[in-house]
């Protein structure tokens, strides 16, 4: 009897990616760049330019009709907008391409969820993500927790989206919300046997994925998971720290920033990001060789204006140096961006000097009562 062979991994989800032609810097190589850390394959990628606003679909119907028309030749399992779309409009597109449709926000929020690694990462998450799905009940989730594996503390990420109902989502919302605000009590406990211990404390900050995790592993020798993809850190983690002899203080890591990133998560994280808000120093890390390095400069400014540190000192980290090889490239920058340094964390390259900056900062600081 022949022997039949039968396929034992799920195939790969894979997406149209649609994006707008006016956005600002390589809107598109970002919107791969989720689609990818959510490990979606790329069935194609259109960019288009909107003339004709209906608020139906958020474009003409004959775009719409296009566009869904592409979706299925490319035989895509979902359809995923570089832009944030209404409830009515999902549920729109979903019955015109008979297909998930997600927006930006909702692939933001599931790679938050596919990171959650702790409890109160796993509780904020939660949280976000249950405030975005509440007005979306009618949405046809396309279920990733086969590719992501399961959440912390849970069983998956997508096995009861479809029969929950609002009053029960309410319920949990109201539940998470009581949890994170202990948790959140927790960390401002944390925070002050920190500050009665005398030491200042210097906070990583910057765009995702510009390196941030592997500066603290190489300034500290910590063991922080260190990965080539958006937001691999959702944690605040701290480590003591000593630029220079004599002069102690603590290197915290947080979350990374991005364009746009979804008010819920914002507002979630809060707890983990006002980290920056209590430093007496940030690190701001820029990946040098990344082309947009200007628009990550403003938006990672812009967020931590948000968060109330806006007017903490700032010494600006230009890392990754080891990608760029023409050193022209690297003096342009230094001279572009006040009060900043050129490294690479990966090689150990200019870490030497950076402590050397760092430390008199440090050791300038006074604790205010």
């Amino acid at each position: 009897m022949p022997h039949t062979l039968h396929e034992t991994e799920e195939r790969q989800k894979r997406a149209l990616l649609v994006s707008l032609s006016d956005e600002k810097g390589d809107a598109g190589h970002e919107l791969r760049g989720l689609a990818e850390t959510l490990e979606l394959g790329i069935a194609g990628h259109e960019i288009i330019r909107v003339r004709d606003k209906q608020p139906k679909f958020g474009m003409g119907s004959g775009k719409a009709a296009e566009l869904a028309e592409k979706a299925a030749q490319l035989e895509a399992d979902c359809i995923v907008f570089d832009w944030e779309i209404s409830p009515t409009q999902q549920r729109n597109w979903e019955n015109l391409a008979g297909i998930s449709v997600l927006d930006r926000q909702e692939l933001i929020i599931q790679i938050f969820a596919a990171r959650a690694a702790t409890r109160e990462a796993s509780l904020q998450v939660q949280l976000a993500e249950l405030q975005y799905r509440l007005p979306r009940l009618a949405h046809k989730y396309i279920d990733l927790s086969r590719q992501r594996g399961g959440r912390y503390g849970t069983k998956g990420a997508g096995e009861t989206r479809l029969e929950t109902d609002r009053r029960q989502i309410e319920q949990r919302i109201h539940k998470l919300e009581k949890e994170i605000e202990e948790v959140a009590k927790q960390r401002q406990v944390q925070r002050r046997q920190r500050e009665r211990q005398g030491l200042p404390v210097c906070a990583i900050v910057g765009y995702t994925n510009a390196g941030k995790s592997c500066l603290l592993n190489a300034l500290t020798g910590a063991s922080v998971l260190v990965e080539n993809k958006l937001f691999a850190t959702l944690d605040a983690t701290t480590r003591r720290f000593e630029p220079a002899p004599g002069v102690t203080a603590l290197l915290t890591d947080t979350v990374g920033f991005i364009r746009r990133l979804p008010h819920s998560l914002i507002k979630a994280f809060r707890s983990t990001l006002e980290e920056a808000a209590h430093a007496s120093l940030l690190l701001h890390v820029l990946d040098a060789s990344d082309p947009n390095i200007d628009d990550c400069y403003r938006t990672t400014v812009s967020v931590l204006q948000e968060l109330g540190a806006g007017e903490i000192p700032v010494v600006t980290v230009l890392n990754k140096i080891d990608n760029i090889e023409d050193m022209a490239q690297i003096e342009a920058l230094l001279a572009r961006f006040p009060e900043s340094l050129a490294v690479s964390a990966k090689k150990g390259k200019g870490l030497d000097a950076l402590k050397c900056h760092i430390a008199p900062k440090l050791g300038n600081f006074r604790k205010i009562p």
